[in-house]
């Protein structure tokens, strides 16, 4: 399975910037998550939809309220919709995806997978 993100990009502290990931094989049958990882730290967790429960979605509590991850099943593609972004979200987001994870491992990059290149973030205040 590949993964191919697109829409990283440079902009102001409060603008708004929105990630596309296309996997190769039916997105709806797969766990969808973004990563992110700064200039000397860990990769962490922002945001997932789940294969299970109806696509339930879950978010880093950093984001939540400003991001929004979803899919489109007919262009088969997970998108994240960044607003009100802020200087701390610079970094270089990750797509991943997992056809197996249980709900507990959602935050653990180590439960997907698969990967997808990384997309630069900038945001400047």
């Amino acid at each position: 399975v590949q993964l191919q993100a697109s829409g990283g990009g440079s902009v102001q502290a409060g603008g708004s910037l929105r990630l596309s990931c296309s996997p190769s094989i039916r997105s709806s049958t797969m766990t969808m998550a973004w990563f992110r990882q700064a200039p000397g730290k860990e990769r962490e967790f922002v945001a997932a939809v789940f294969r299970w429960n109806a696509g339930r979605t879950y978010y880093a509590d950093s984001v939540k309220g400003r991001f929004i991850i979803s899919r489109d099943n007919a262009k088969n593609m997970a998108n994240l919709q960044m607003d009100n972004l802020k200087p701390d979200d610079t970094a270089v987001y990750y797509c991943a995806a997992g056809t197996s994870l249980i709900l507990s491992s959602i935050r653990q990059p180590g439960a997907y997978a698969y990967w997808g290149q990384g997309t630069l973030v900038t945001v400047s205040s």
